[in-house]
């Protein structure tokens, strides 16, 4: 996602960890749109950040997203500040934009920043890829450019997905062990994995915001580095798998509450190529 540079133009950011498109709205000349292919993160939940000029535009934000998604599903880091000057109808905009057609893309982000945007995320088909721009571009003016980052995901991800089936992958308190069950998850996916050919599987862990973010950066990255020596011992070839860690940085759910916490300390796995 292009970096957003002029925050005094209205920059919003909002990240869809498992879902995000968008509808179409009657307007007579549609916004340009710029085509480029992309890839984008993943989870089941939507984090929506930057700096909006008043409350009402964040209130009305958030209260979309959390019509769409649930309340507990959606994380707000938008900023009100004050000297943010943005383009006439801009909130309005922005609002056209947040409907429950959001879900038909996954892993990805919606970045508007004054009259400039872009979409990243996996679609189901090219030609959803397609229609979904072209309502974005008419539910909007044409002062408008949209930047197209959605993509059609490999079959080998959905494969590794259904196998996952959004469960967790689960360690002890506090530590990179892995529970019986976390181990029974990954026994259950191995065959899987197994199938993946020419293709590069990354294994990222995440954490809640429990503790330092120093701390759980490293218990994230060791957890991770588990659960590829857990795999390799499976029979799965290890110069196939990388890993990292991602700390507390992506939740997919609040960490205000013990369901989102639990939620948020995930193992993710992202099919790539070798």
């Amino acid at each position: 996602m292009p970096a957003f540079r002029r925050a005094l133009q209205g920059a919003l950011i909002v990240s869809m960890l498992v879902a995000a498109a968008l509808p179409a709205a009657a307007q007579p000349a549609p916004a340009a749109v710029v085509n480029e292919t992309g890839s984008a993160p993943r989870g089941e939940s939507v984090v929506a950040g930057g700096q909006v000029p008043d409350e009402a535009t964040r209130v009305a934000v958030i209260t979309a997203l959390r019509n769409i998604y649930g309340a507990a599903n959606v994380v707000d880091r938008i900023e009100v500040v004050g000297s943010v000057t943005a383009p006439a109808n801009w909130s309005a905009n922005v609002q056209k934009l947040l409907t429950p057609a959001l879900k038909d893309i996954h892993r990805g982000q919606i970045g508007i920043e004054g009259t400039q945007m872009a979409v990243t995320g996996e679609v189901g088909s090219e030609a959803l890829r397609t229609r979904i721009v072209s309502d974005m571009a008419g539910a909007l003016n044409p002062t408008y450019t949209i930047r197209n980052g959605l993509r059609v995901p490999v079959s080998e991800q959905i494969m590794v997905d259904q196998a996952l089936a959004n469960r967790i992958v689960e360690f002890e308190v506090g530590s990179a062990t892995l529970t019986p069950k976390g181990r029974g998850i990954l026994d259950e996916m191995a065959p899987t994995l197994q199938q993946l050919t020419h293709k590069s599987v990354a294994i990222i862990g995440h954490t809640d915001n429990a503790g330092s973010r120093a701390s759980n950066l490293a218990l994230s990255r060791a957890r991770a580095d588990t659960v590829k020596g857990y795999l390799v011992n499976k029979g799965i070839d290890p110069f196939t798998l990388s890993t990292s860690g991602a700390g507390p940085d992506q939740p997919v759910a609040s960490n205000d509450a013990a369901e989102g916490r639990s939620r948020n300390r995930r193992i993710e796995f992202r099919v790539g190529r070798n």
